[in-house]
């Protein structure tokens, strides 16, 4: 039986070229990390600028006690499962993603537990909470926020003091008239403004958004005209009215 060479030969060079186009594709599209280091290390945080507790330098410190910090690392070592992890381990972290990106970069996104009222009670207690009532640990942390004091243990922390906080924190005016909360020891609850020699009793924690919404309107309606240094308490215990006690 004769050999027909030139059908072979086109099979062969067939088979040839099926090879290299595999051969090409698997070796374009397999990332060259092992031949590379990381070059540099993005760091985003969300709020981290003006609002949260972490700084691009405090994530670095916090990779780098784990030794996990992947700045000049072969990129095939870096482990961006073990960094996440390390990462959400930290109390002022929420969410965090860490990733590898061509040209040996490294990225970090993160999404840190906000505070909104730092709480230092009478029995001892020294710590944040954030928005979801979280509790955060103390630390050099120097944004003004409302500071609660009194009689506060940490399950009235969560379930009275951090809806509250909301709510301030979301009327610009508030943040910036309230400077602390009292809880007495029946757990009403005392403000003091930061403008006004007076106190605010807004007796027990209920209705938080009616006595606000009324304090506001005797505020620009009646210490505007009557001033601000006219009374010594303003009690708002009681629905549809403002109790005030004059200064002596």
């Amino acid at each position: 039986m004769s050999i027909n060479w030139k059908h072979t030969a086109l099979i062969a060079v067939d088979i040839a070229i099926a090879v290299y186009l595999v051969l090409a594709v698997t070796v374009f599209n397999t990332p060259t990390e092992k031949a590379s280091v990381c070059t540099e290390v993005k760091i985003d945080i969300a709020d981290g600028i003006t609002k949260g507790f972490l700084t691009a330098d405090e994530v670095k410190r916090l990779l780098q006690r784990q030794q996990l910090y992947p700045m000049a690392q072969p990129m095939h070592a870096v482990n961006t499962r073990l960094m996440e992890e390390a990462l959400a381990a930290s109390p002022f972290v929420e969410q965090v993603q860490c990733y590898k990106t061509q040209g040996g970069h490294v990225c970090i996104d993160i999404e840190q537990r906000l505070p909104v009222m730092r709480v230092m009670a009478n029995n001892g207690d020294n710590y944040y909470i954030d928005i979801q009532g979280n509790i955060l640990p103390n630390t050099q942390y120097a944004n003004d926020l409302i500071v609660a004091t009194g009689w506060i243990d940490r399950k009235y922390a969560r379930r009275v003091l951090a809806p509250l906080a909301n709510e301030l924190a979301c009327s610009h005016f508030w943040q910036t008239q309230i400077e602390q909360l009292h809880v007495l020891f029946d757990g009403s609850l005392e403000m003091v403004p930061r403008v006004g020699d007076h106190l605010v009793y807004l007796g027990a924690p209920v209705n938080i958004d009616d006595k606000l919404s009324r304090l506001l309107k005797f505020y620009k309606y009646g210490l505007s005209v009557a001033g601000w240094n006219k009374y010594k308490r303003i009690s708002l215990e009681f629905d549809n009215q403002i109790v005030c006690k004059k200064k002596l």
